[in-house]
């Protein structure tokens, strides 16, 4: 838990210094549905780079005494590909990596992850529409692989 507590600290520190940058883009707040289910926010630091975090919950099964019923919590560094698809449509492709951290019965566990995804920026719009998905690298309680997908919307102020 305290791993988990300094990378918090490191985020939430990266985040305050970028936001001085990220106004000119914009902050987004939405939800997702999938895995997990909640919140989702992205603020961009560049053109073609953005932090990404979810806050909500995972509803599989990691073992039979669990409920499926945890907290997740995902933060990536994401870059956009926005000449990869041609079109009239703004649909940027984008990639990325960051930490996840789920809570599991009495214990947590921390994961690496990527991020791969398609993005929906429609014109004259202050919307985003996204699709991705995000193999993850477990490192606590025990080393495990697993895949989180999700849909999501994001109004942006």
């Amino acid at each position: 838990m305290k791993q988990f507590k300094i990378l918090f600290t490191v985020i939430l520190l990266l985040t305050i210094i970028n936001l001085a940058k990220a106004q000119e883009k914009g902050f987004g707040l939405g939800i997702i549905i999938g895995e997990p289910t909640g919140i989702s926010a992205k603020l961009w630091t560049s053109k073609r780079t953005a932090l990404d975090f979810a806050l909500g919950w995972s509803f599989i099964e990691n073992d039979k005494n669990d409920s499926g019923d945890n907290i997740h919590f995902h933060m990536d560094y994401l870059w956009h590909s926005f000449n990869a698809i041609n079109s009239t449509e703004r649909f940027p492709l984008y990639y990325g990596i960051g930490g996840r951290f789920n809570s599991h019965k009495d214990e947590g566990s921390i994961a690496v992850r990527g991020v791969f995804g398609i993005l929906w920026l429609p014109h004259e719009t202050p919307i985003d529409i996204f699709l991705e998905v995000a193999p993850s690298l477990e490192l606590t309680p025990s080393t495990n692989f697993a895949i989180d997908a999700a849909l999501g919307l994001r109004f942006y102020f």
